[in-house]
Order: C-alpha cells, then sequence, then structure tokens
C-alpha cells in the first residue's frame, strides 16, 4: 500500500476491521454504508462502523485501544441518489434514468410500462407511425400506468408538418402531458402550441406548464432556442389563430421551451456524432447561460445520452454533471423492444465498429442522415446509393438501365410502376399533397419510391421477414459493441435474457460502485490487481442489493 495523507484515527467498535483488497472491493458494493480505510501495520484495512477522531495528535497506532490511522473516506451512494433530485421530482422518478424513443414503436407500451413501473421513465416510440397507431398506444398507456411516470416522442417533420401538427392535437386531446422533442432543427409552431396550451400562473405568480418537454439536442444554436421562451412570432400566429388566450401569451414570455435538454452524443438514428466528453459540458454551459439570462424560476436539467451502456459510461456521464441518463441501443436488444428476434440476435453479436452512417428515410431530400448496424445487412450501401442516383439524375428514366434493373431486381423486386403504385397509396393515405406534387415534378417521384424502399427496410427488421435480412434498416450506435462486450460471459450475453430494467439497474448500481472506486483512487487509495469489470446481476439479486443493501 502506498503512502497517503492520514486523516486522523479510527477506533474500533463491536466488529474488527477487514482487511485487504477483497475486504474494500465488498465494501464498496455495500452502497449504503460509509467507508472507513485504515492503515493496519502496512496493510489495507476497511471498517463500515467504530468511530473516527480528526485529531493527528491523539491515538497511538495499532494499540491496546484498538485505534488505527484513518486514511480514507467514502460516503454512502445509492444508485438513487445519483443525478438530479430535481429531475426526478419533476417526473415522479426514483432513478435518474430515461428509457429513450426508438421509432415505430420499438421502444414500445410494454418497454414504456417496464420501465414506469420500476422509477424510470420510458417514451415511446411514436415517431414513423400513423395517428391511429399512436393513439392505440396512448389509450394503452393511459389504462395502464395509472400515475407512473411515461411519454411520448414528438419527432420534427420537416417534410411534413401537418403531421406534427396532428400529432400535437392528438396527445393535447388525450392529456399526454411529457413528451421527447426529438431531431428538431429548431423550434416549430406545433411544438410552441403544446408547449404553452394551458399554461397558469400558481400562487407565487410563477408560470406552471401542464405539459413538459424533455428536447435532444447536438447543436449548440438549437440548445438555445430550447433553454430560451418561446419565439414571439409563433406566439403571435397561435393568438392569431385562437388557439390560445392573452394570458397564455404573456406567461409563455417567461417560459423556456423546454423542462430538460439530453445532449444527444454518438447515439442510433438521427445523430450528429458528436463526443459526449466535448457535447456534455457544452450544454452545461448553455443551461447555466440560460438561467442567469432568462431568471427562470425552475431549473433547467441537462441529461446525457448516446454512448451509454456501461457502468463506466454512466459513472462519466454523473461525474461530468448530468443530471440523468437516456439509453437507447441497448434497449432495442431486449426482449420488450417492438422489434424481431432476429434483429435482437444481430444487435447482440455486434461490435462498436460494426455500425455506419445511411440516409434518412424522413428527410432524405435533406441528404440527413442516421446511424445504423452494418453487420449482416446491406442496407447501409444500398441507402447510400440510392442517395447517390437522386442526387445525381432528375428522373428515374436518366438512371443507366443496368443500374435501373438492378433497382428493380434487388431493391423493389418488382418495376419501378409498380413500387410507385404502392408508394402511392402510402402517401395518398398518408400526406397526398406528396403525390400531387410528384405527379408534375418526377424527380420527386424518384424520391419518394427511394424513401419508399428506406421506410419499409426498418418495418422488415421490426417484423423479422425473412427474405428482407439483407435489407434491415437497425438504428444503434456503437454503445451496442461496449454493451456486449460488458456482458460477455454472463447471462446478459443472450439476447433471450435481456431485459430493459434489468440492465438499467445494473448500469446504474454499477455506475454507484465505480464512483465509490474512483472515489478512494482521487484520495490516492490505488489497489492493484482491483476488479474492474462489474459483473452483472440477475433481478432478484440486484434488487435486493439496492433494497437491502
Amino acid at each position: 500500500m502506498r503512502q497517503v495523507k492520514q486523516l486522523g484515527w479510527w477506533t474500533k467498535g463491536e466488529d474488527e476491521p477487514g482487511l485487504g483488497h477483497d475486504a474494500v472491493y465488498s465494501a464498496i458494493k455495500q452502497l449504503e454504508k460509509p467507508i472507513y480505510v485504515i492503515d493496519a501495520g502496512g496493510q489495507i484495512g476497511v471498517a463500515q462502523g467504530g468511530g473516527i477522531n480528526t485529531s493527528l495528535t491523539s491515538g497511538d497506532p495499532i494499540s491496546q485501544k484498538g485505534q488505527f490511522p484513518w486514511i480514507g473516506f467514502v460516503p454512502p451512494l445509492h444508485p438513487a441518489s445519483m443525478g438530479s433530485p430535481d429531475f426526478m421530482r419533476t417526473h415522479g422518478l426514483r432513478y435518474p434514468y430515461v428509457i429513450g424513443a426508438m421509432a415505430n414503436g420499438i421502444t414500445s407500451t410494454k418497454m414504456v410500462e417496464a420501465a414506469g413501473r420500476a422509477g424510470m421513465l420510458g417514451f415511446y416510440g411514436a415517431a414513423g407511425l400513423a395517428i391511429p397507431q399512436i393513439e392505440t398506444a396512448i389509450q394503452d398507456l393511459q389504462s395502464k400506468m395509472n400515475g407512473l411516470p411515461f411519454g411520448f416522442n414528438l419527432i420534427h417533420s420537416p417534410g411534413d408538418p401537418n403531421l406534427e401538427l396532428e400529432t400535437v392535437h392528438l396527445y393535447l386531446r388525450y392529456g399526454v402531458r411529457l413528451i421527447s422533442a426529438s431531431a428538431f432543427m429548431g423550434i416549430t409552431l406545433p411544438l410552441v402550441y403544446y408547449r404553452i396550451k394551458g399554461i397558469q400562473q400558481d400562487e407565487h405568480g410563477i408560470p406552471t406548464t401542464p405539459q413538459k418537454i424533455i428536447a435532444k439536442i447536438s447543436r449548440e444554436e438549437v440548445a438555445k432556442q430550447f433553454l430560451s421562451p418561446p419565439p414571439a412570432k409563433f406566439i403571435q400566429q397561435l393568438l392569431e389563430r385562437d388557439w390560445i388566450t392573452v394570458q397564455e401569451a404573456r406567461l409563455a414570455e417567461m417560459t423556456p421551451m423546454a423542462d430538460a435538454l439530453t445532449a444527444e452524443a454518438d447515439s442510433g438514428g438521427h445523430t450528429d456524432n458528436r463526443p459526449a466528453l466535448a457535447l456534455l459540458p457544452t450544454m452545461i454551459s448553455l443551461r447555466d447561460w440560460a438561467m442567469t439570462a432568462f431568471n427562470f424560476n425552475t431549473p433547467l436539467s441537462i441529461g446525457l445520452g448516446g454512448g451509454i451502456a456501461t457502468p463506466e459510461s454512466a459513472a462519466a456521464a454523473f461525474a461530468m454533471g448530468a443530471d440523468y441518463l437516456v439509453t437507447g441501443s441497448i434497449n432495442q436488444a431486449c426482449r420488450e423492444a417492438g422489434t424481431s428476434d432476429t434483429v435482437r440476435q444481430m444487435l447482440s453479436e455486434a461490435g462498436q465498429a460494426d455500425v455506419t452512417m445511411a440516409p434518412a428515410a424522413d428527410m432524405f431530400e435533406m441528404g440527413v442522415k442516421v446511424q445504423v448496424l452494418k453487420r449482416g445487412t446491406m442496407f447501409p450501401l444500398r441507402a447510400a446509393k440510392l442517395y447517390e442516383l437522386y442526387t445525381n439524375h432528375d428522373t428515374y428514366e436518366d438512371i443507366p438501365e443496368p443500374q435501373r434493373k438492378i433497382l428493380e431486381r434487388d431493391f423493389f423486386r418488382r418495376s419501378f410502376l409498380e413500387e410507385w403504385a404502392h408508394t402511392k397509396e402510402f402517401f395518398m393515405n398518408r400526406d397526398p399533397k406528396q403525390v400531387e406534387w410528384a405527379e408534375t415534378n418526377p424527380k420527386h417521384r424518384m424520391a419518394l419510391v427511394f424513401r419508399s424502399y428506406l421506410g419499409q427496410s426498418s418495418n422488415w427488421a421490426n417484423t423479422g421477414e425473412p427474405s428482407r435480412k439483407i435489407d434491415y434498416q437497425i438504428w444503434c450506435g456503437p454503445a451496442i459493441g461496449a454493451f456486449n462486450q460488458w456482458v460477455k460471459g454472463t447471462f446478459l450475453e443472450s439476447a433471450q435474457n435481456r431485459q430493459v430494467v434489468v440492465i438499467a439497474l445494473n448500469i446504474l448500481l454499477g455506475a454507484a460502485i465505480v464512483t465509490r472506486r474512483q472515489w478512494l483512487q482521487q484520495q490516492g487509495i490505488f489497489l492493484p490487481g482491483f476488479p474492474t469489470r462489474i459483473e452483472p446481476l440477475e433481478r432478484d439479486a440486484i434488487q435486493e442489493q439496492l433494497d437491502n443493501p
């Protein structure tokens, strides 16, 4: 044991101190108990009882009085006490842990329910679904949750702003009080309407918003918009439409657009591949700026998503100041996810380098990309080819015939005209204006057909369509590889054993253990050969440790 500064003296109580590294490791895992590290004659010792004296002059080392030099201290740290108490109180949570919204119902009602019952927050993956499908999910969750926390996703839809507005109307009609706003490139009218409708003053004159927003953001300029009051132009438009009252408009000027902001780092799906180590401190700084600039009365929370997959990454996020964590990629491989067993198996075998960027279906013409799995599927290559053809040709007929034959044989598996008829039917039900435009604009018609392939590729993955496995679009980031490496050789290695709450509790418990270990190291107490891997525990074992430490 290396020499460290003495803090005082520890006096033995009823129990003898534990000696050696194993005793220290065992004590670290008992999260609700403090740790007193002592020098037991040159050997490290650990105690969780007895008494301490900070005087360096009183005491006699290893004397008959049972006194030992006290050289380190670690306070209790339960996972429920990590993160922001304000965030957890606002949303009725026990743990600062959020199950992010994965589109097309991959974050299913079953997954959201499991999270809520465990004291966590889950967001239903409403993006990409039709209004009737979202409505069914709302009815399902509202009938089951009985006051437990849950929310729904609202994704930015620049190509179909009416869908965004219809979704907001649906949420307000059903009283959905919490949304995750994702992929927004700026504030929109529907988002402002959702935020400020029904806003009131409490007895102290402070504005209170019935609808809460947690925004996923990776760009500073967009973050500033969500951390600021709604744009005046949108408030005026809502007043002119008689959608809000003058009182609601006045109170909106004192209210931030979001209650919390998730710094979205290198995540699955829509992402800017930002490094978490750089992004989170920037977002925290912007939050501090907003609190001062606008003198908000309620605190704004900043969380971190993208790359959270292990106890170490979770501990790092909290150490940097994250108020809560958001996970996504690792949840898609869980049994509760609204996807197929084939996809779950593919994800459970993925490494960190098995992901890449590919054109997004919803923002295809804008060149926006999403992060997807590349191992076991040709989707990324085929999606990139479609975007290349779209940018280089004004009509489908301009594409060289050999390439068109490949598209119709391997991509569409039917003629372009047949694929257009199928695509047209879809958009006539979803957004007829797209069809009107396509009838007079061949390039747009080609874009819609290409988008149809991109959109169907996610559905093929979710349903496990065997004939289309090579075309599966599976959204995920490198976090899935980090998770798979962590659980290798344990019960969580098998996709069949992965449950979202078990994974979440293991990450949180492990983060607390890692943090307590680091606190010792920061006091100069290094333990050679100390086990660094936090072994995942089964549900009963981890619950017992959390409830009865």
